[in-house]
């Protein structure tokens, strides 16, 4: 059953990303024709061969990510030591920590130089056990290489509405011509390359879902405990759910399912259940994060929440 999962999860990526890069380069010819084509084909390919360390190190910035030694937190580096040698990763990914009371955790990097961040509101929520299936779930997107793909399916998004935009321009200025039939707009093509953005968006979106359900599988192999992370996931569920009612009262209408960057919890959770467990999970002491979670809440700023 895991293998059939794991299989369809890889045949939908590699669909996926070829819709992407059709959409970028649908974009690329309907604006600039065969040359616009082989730039959006050949910027892509580009993306796949440059070093995404630069990026990896930026969202680390921007969260104000900083370094967990491991004299802070010595049982968490070695199971991601253990973690990353069941995966056949060459080195351990480095470990950051996030002063902040939500519950996230998030890989970046490359496969031989990765680095995960842990918020303290995760760390202080879960036990060791839980905590075993985040960071497996997380070392399982840097050995598939999630990081590089979805890097490239970010970009793909961005240079198709990099497209559009200018397509957007092209005809503001081509209007008043237009209007004296001085010009001729093919409004069909127009109307695709506008809307390129969306669709690639879209998909997007379902090669996001696509990992995570792989990522999950692959977790529960490498710690041989589904359950640990099926339970690490409705807790974090649980509190995603209190900040959002916190922050959005009346929440209750969940986007639908294909706007998701992550599917549903019910469902991932559903799926691990499924799995049998076996005996590779090392049981180790019980250890709690001597951290506490920062006082200070989420707020407004002018480009949206951060925390």
């Amino acid at each position: 059953m895991a293998q059939s999962h794991a299989l369809l999860n890889r045949l939908q990526t590699l669909l996926l990303v070829a819709v992407l890069l059709a959409i970028a380069g649908a974009a690329g010819w309907l604006l600039l024709g065969p040359d616009g084509l082989w730039m959006a084909l050949g910027a892509s390919l580009l993306v796949l061969l440059v070093e995404p360390a630069a990026a990896g190190r930026l969202t680390l910035a921007l969260y104000r990510a900083e370094p967990l030694p491991p004299e802070a937190a010595p049982t968490l580096h070695r199971l991601v030591a253990e973690l990353a040698g069941r995966a056949g990763l060459t080195s351990a990914p480095r470990l950051y920590r996030i002063a902040s009371p939500l519950a996230n955790a998030f890989a970046v990097g490359r496969r031989d130089d990765a680095h995960i961040a842990l918020t303290d509101g995760l760390l202080s929520m879960l036990d060791l056990r839980e905590l075993a299936g985040v960071l497996a779930h997380e070392i399982a997107h840097i050995a598939h290489g999630d990081l590089r793909v979805m890097g490239l399916a970010d970009y793909v998004s961005r240079l198709t509405a990099l497209f559009a935009l200018t397509a957007q321009v092209l005809l503001l200025f081509s209007l008043p011509a237009w209007l004296a039939g001085a010009v001729e707009v093919r409004w069909t093509g127009m109307l695709l390359l506008l809307f390129s953005p969306q669709l690639a968006l879209l998909a997007q979106l379902g090669l996001s879902r696509v990992r995570e359900f792989d990522a999950d599988l692959a977790a529960a192999r490498l710690t041989g405990d589904p359950i640990g992370l099926a339970s690490a996931l409705r807790r974090i569920e649980q509190a995603t759910r209190s900040w959002r009612a916190w922050l959005l009262p009346g929440w209750g209408n969940p986007e639908p399912s294909w706007l998701r960057t992550h599917p549903a919890t019910e469902e991932r959770i559903a799926r691990l259940l499924t799995l049998e467990g076996s005996d590779r999970w090392l049981a180790v002491e019980d250890w709690r994060w001597p951290g506490t979670p920062p006082a200070r809440h989420p707020r407004w700023r002018v480009s949206g929440i951060w925390h």
